[in-house]
């Protein structure tokens, strides 16, 4: 039997089993279709960009290993990053930071950037029918340090004020260009490695930069704000802390982003879905797997990752939530790494949605709790997997691990060479 033809027996028994607990499996596949991860660029070449003048990676940001291959040059990253998304279902957004601006080979400060220098990604995103998403850049500069918006050095903080007001500019240009808003991440990992005994000062600081950043509004570009527990050196202290950002964003209607790896480890990133979405107007999601610590390792399909996804669904937050990926492993194919965390992504999604919750709804509302937690604990069981393969089949990528020689010829022709 074909594989093809596997495939479509697989499904169709699917249809069948999840019709009996009144899910809809077409209507899944319908939804997956509009489901569109913001892919970020940096985890092709290990959060190191353009800029001529780069410096170490710094923020309290750390990526691990040396896996022969990474992209050194814009030509080559747009290429890995077509590359992986030849291996994902669906369309999907790019999510730059930045430092990955073309400045053709000229020396440009972060106070300096315009939307001139971002032109060839956003004609690059319309030929590839990849939307733009951007991020500001506060690390790895040599005015950085350990404060940027909150540094009490007035010049060293409207730098830091001036980069984040032009990439909004950026952003609305991106915006304005691909007829869709273009989402803004703002993060700085502002912090102390030891004590502090000024954290109302530093955070009255931010909290005036962010003031001033937002006075400009705009149409074309949405803003987010980013939360830390620590950064690596800066340990003790983060200025932006969850506390600090939900307050923020709640007072301002901002939206707010959830980074997985962000928050203690026995917190529940999915948790806070409902709650924030009844204070902020939207979220983003910057989806990673913290091992201990933020350490940014490939997202994987585990609890934490579905739990998250279908909250959202649970909430039926579709249209309030943004699904980016954050994490830059240099251990492993970073190909390979692109690929695996945005199928789990896909995957979180596709069970989500599998979830029979309008039977469900009904047993808690009539406090059946055996009923609600048997069905819950048999769902996971029912044949998921055949709607992500037909997904996949749907969309002409590889189904299941057929991926895996795909990237290795790639990495023995292209990456094995670099």
């Amino acid at each position: 039997m074909k594989k093809e033809e596997m495939i479509q027996k697989a499904y169709e028994i699917a249809v069948e089993r999840y019709a009996a607990i009144g899910v809809d499996t077409e209507k899944v596949l319908e939804t997956m279709q509009d489901f569109h991860l913001s892919l970020h660029c940096w985890q092709a070449d290990d959060v190191t960009g353009f800029e001529v003048q780069a410096g170490a990676l710094t923020g309290g940001i750390q990526a691990t290993g040396n896996y022969p291959g990474k992209a050194r040059n814009i030509e080559e990253l747009r290429a890995d990053i077509l590359k992986a998304a030849s291996y994902i279902p669906g369309t999907h957004r790019l999510n730059l930071h930045e430092i990955y601006g073309d400045f053709q080979g000229k020396v440009v400060d972060r106070d300096q950037v315009e939307p001139e220098h971002f032109k060839s990604w956003i004609e690059w995103g319309k030929e590839n029918n990849m939307k733009l998403d951007f991020n500001s850049t506060s690390f790895s500069h040599p005015k950085s340090g350990d404060l940027s918006l909150s540094n009490p050095d007035e010049g060293i903080r409207q730098f830091w004020i001036e980069h984040t007001k032009r990439c909004r500019a950026v952003a609305e240009e991106m915006g304005k260009a691909q007829g869709d808003p273009c989402i803004m991440n703002l993060w700085v990992h502002d912090g102390s490695k030891d004590l502090t005994v000024n954290r109302m000062k530093y955070r009255a600081l931010l909290k005036d930069s962010l003031d001033q950043i937002f006075a400009t509004e705009y149409k074309n570009m949405k803003d987010c704000i980013e939360s830390k527990v620590f950064g690596i050196g800066l340990e003790s202290y983060t200025v932006g802390s969850n506390d600090f950002y939900i307050g923020y964003g709640a007072s301002r209607n901002k939206m707010v982003t959830l980074d997985t790896g962000h928050f203690h480890p026995t917190e529940s990133v999915a948790d806070k879905v409902s709650s924030l979405l009844l204070y902020v107007p939207e979220l983003m999601l910057h989806v990673s797997r913290p091992v201990r610590w933020d350490s940014d390792h490939v997202t994987i399909m585990d609890d934490p990752t579905l739990e998250l996804f279908s909250e959202i669904v649970r909430c039926n937050a579709l249209d309030r939530v943004h699904y980016g990926l954050d994490y830059f492993d240099a251990s492993i194919n970073r190909i390979g790494a692109y690929v695996i965390g945005s199928r789990a992504a896909q995957k979180s999604m596709t069970r989500a949605l599998l979830e029979p919750i309008v039977k469900l709804r009904e047993y808690e509302a009539n406090g059946q709790g055996f009923q609600r937690l048997a069905l819950l604990e048999e769902a996971k069981a029912l044949p998921w997997n055949a709607v992500w393969d037909m997904y996949c089949l749907k969309n002409n990528v590889p189904v299941g691990e057929d991926f895996i020689a795909e990237i290795e010829k790639y990495e023995a022709d292209v990456t094995s060479k670099r």
